[in-house]
């Protein structure tokens, strides 16, 4: 009894200890989440403000500019310039000339309000129920997703009011007080965004029947109002454009992320396409519509809003950037049984929803529809495809737990780190090509700023560098780069192998023993995928420091560029690729640093010492490619080499050994721990 008693008390008062310390970090976290919000919000306003006045909020020009829309005695669609509805128009005219006196600064300013209280609804509005790690975090990470969508940036950037009806229908559903408030609130979104009336059988459907009646009271009175205050505009707009067709751009360009954009970009037109945008808006609509009824009775009201949301997108007419806030805020639904298929869904919206088309998936003709519609994909996929959990489900709070390997990650005081444990098992695999796309796009942009963002602009430093790497290599005794290049060049197959080998075997060989590893060895390829991603991030660290030029854009040393051809010295832009990526990214070499990292792999996972001898002979081959073709030193290999060990080490100092070795390592210590206890 006595040994319970002293032993219960100080097991409380670590207990207690280590809750306040988890308090602790929860409110240092929210604060640094804050801090990152308004670090975003400062930029973008300093972005805007900082641009030109006639370059920035040209859509606030427009309207309420010297010669401005609002301005003029004629029709307000006379320049297809003004793309609201005629009810915004007349809105909008009691506010022109403070508007136009706070053009900047408060127009910025009251449009990040906007912003924020738009994060702060939907930050509260979270379907139950909300652990404490949420309910610190949500505000602040939903105001800075907010901030990097592309929607916000271009409300911002433009001048846009397209917030507003957003934040309409949030104040509608979570905050106004009775149900012909939330219908008011509601019907002046739809007065200003028509396809929101999506929402009236939405508010029916779930027995908000007064609610949905307000709705369209109020829509037709405003609708009504700017009938009788403009006709001509209101005729112009509801019968002549069709609610907003052809308004802001033509239908078919690329910004207009609808249904029935994607079907003119398809090649289809007249009748025939009207009728199937008709017979396939009317099936989302519906189908959209009985998934969110769901999902209200279901309790997750945020996520039935987002549901319409993305509905009202694709049945739109018109669906221009500013307006495609709604799939953004489908985040707040789950998806997925297993613990790591539970971010695919959430790290596609975000990576949508930030990211241009072309940083997604790359420039090819066969995946242009894809590319060219992903916003209005994702949109069709929240309203009628993606199986989003019930919260009845037991996988909704618990999802099937990611078997870990015995050792934990190190640093295990640092609250984040713990997330790199050893994983056993395969991560999703759409999450992974979807990743390593971005990362490769943000790869190529940070290689090809990394002088500024073309070769002219680094070229003197570049040669600079050059000639540094080579003085210390004829100090070394390692300066072999040119009686190499000079031999290969005049052996017609030897050239003709070396050359092919650099120009198809970079890529080809990493993405392969990825795909290997993914299918055959899923917890080795967590450990090889961030060695590999450790390097390559220090590798882009060193193209930043030190651009390098190589041996083939040396002009006075004499070197014979075998695979580009010749280059022509007296052009600031020379180079055969230099619009593409940035020929200064020598030190480290990628090249040698990727095919070493294939290697070691290789090396240490094949079961055949064949297999071992032939991913050793592939680094081997490539140092021979990249030194003959000319276009890297021997010194980038060894720099390359550097940082494949470092990114191996960071692996093992960050998350400890590889899944085989912590498991054979938990195995062995279990019957010892065992022999100890008997």
């Amino acid at each position: 009894m006595a040994n319970a008693d002293h032993g219960g008390r100080p097991a409380e008062g670590f207990g207690a200890t280590a809750t306040g310390g988890a308090h602790t970090r929860l409110r240092a976290a929210r604060l640094g989440l804050w801090l990152i919000a308004a670090v975003l919000a400062a930029r973008q306003v300093a972005v805007v403000l900082a641009t030109p006045r006639g370059e920035r909020l040209t859509d606030l020009e427009t309207w309420v500019g010297p010669n401005g829309v609002l301005h003029v005695n004629g029709s307000l669609y006379a320049s297809t310039r003004f793309t609201g509805t005629p009810f915004g128009g007349l809105a909008l005219k009691p506010l022109t000339r403070s508007a136009e006196q706070a053009l900047g600064w408060g127009w910025t300013f009251g449009t990040l309000l906007l912003v924020v209280a738009l994060g702060l609804i939907a930050a509260r509005a979270l379907p139950p129920p909300v652990g404490r790690r949420t309910a610190l975090l949500a505000a602040p990470v939903a105001v800075s997703l907010l901030m990097l969508s592309l929607p916000v940036r271009n409300t911002l950037w433009l001048g846009q009011t397209s917030i507003i009806p957003v934040l309409l229908v949030l104040l509608g559903c979570f905050t106004a007080r009775g149900q012909r408030a939330s219908g008011l609130l509601i019907g002046v979104a739809a007065a200003l965004q028509p396809t929101l009336l999506l929402f009236t059988p939405l508010l029916w459907c779930t027995g908000r029947r007064r609610a949905a009646l307000a709705t369209g009271v109020t829509f037709a009175a405003c609708t009504g109002l700017a009938w009788a205050a403009m006709p001509h505009d209101s005729h112009r707009y509801w019968v002549h454009h069709m609610a907003g067709v052809g308004l802001g751009g033509p239908a078919d360009g690329l910004a207009n992320q609808s249904l029935h954009g994607a079907l003119l970009r398809l090649g289809l037109s007249g009748p025939l396409e009207v009728a199937l945008f008709l017979m396939l808006g009317a099936a989302v609509a519906v189908l959209a519509l009985r998934r969110a009824v769901r999902c209200f009775r279901d309790g997750q009201l945020l996520l039935a809003v987002a549901i319409t949301g993305c509905a009202a997108i694709v049945v739109s007419p018109t669906a221009w950037q500013h307006q495609l806030l709604w799939v953004l805020l489908t985040v707040a639904g789950r998806v997925g049984r297993r613990a790591s298929d539970r971010y695919v869904w959430p790290v596609t919206v975000v990576v949508v929803m930030t990211l241009p088309a072309k940083m997604i998936l790359p420039n090819m003709a066969s995946l242009n529809p894809v590319r060219d519609n992903v916003v209005l994909l994702a949109a069709l996929a929240a309203a009628t495809a993606v199986p989003f959990l019930s919260r009845a489900s037991p996988y909704y709070r618990a999802p099937l737990p990611v078997a870990y390997a015995p050792d934990p990650a190190r640093f295990r005081h640092l609250p984040l780190l713990p997330a790199l444990r050893r994983a056993l098992t395969r991560p999703s695999l759409l999450l992974e090509l979807l990743l390593l796309r971005v990362t490769y796009a943000a790869y190529s942009q940070v290689r090809l700023a990394a002088t500024g963002g073309s070769n002219s602009a680094g070229r003197a430093e570049a040669e600079e560098h050059g000639m540094q790497i080579y003085d210390l290599e004829r100090t070394l005794r390692l300066d072999i780069e040119r009686w190499v290049n000079h031999t290969v060049a005049g052996t017609g197959w030897l050239r003709e192998f070396l050359d092919q080998y650099y120009t198809s075997f970079h890529f080809v060989v990493p993405l392969a023993v990825l795909a290997v590893l993914y299918w055959r060895r899923p917890g080795d390829y967590r450990w090889a995928r961030s060695a590999l991603g450790f390097a390559t991030l220090l590798a882009l660290v060193g193209f930043w420091l030190y651009p390098l030029a190589p041996p083939r854009l040396m002009p006075t040393l004499g070197f014979i560029d075998t695979v580009h051809g010749v280059q022509d010295f007296s052009r600031p832009d020379y180079g055969t690729l230099t619009a593409l990526t940035n020929q200064y990214a020598a030190m480290p070499s990628l090249h040698f640093g990727w095919s070493l990292w294939c290697g070691v792999v290789i090396a240490v996972l094949a079961s055949r010492w064949w297999m071992k001898a032939l991913g050793l002979l592939h680094p081997l081959l490539t140092a021979l490619s990249i030194v003959a073709t000319a276009n890297h030193w021997v010194l980038d290999a060894a720099g390359g080499a550097v940082v494949v060990a470092a990114g191996f080490g960071l692996t093992y100092l960050l998350s400890g050994p590889r899944a085989a070795t912590a498991a054979a390592a938990g195995h062995e210590r279990t019957p010892a721990r065992k022999a100890v206890r008997g």
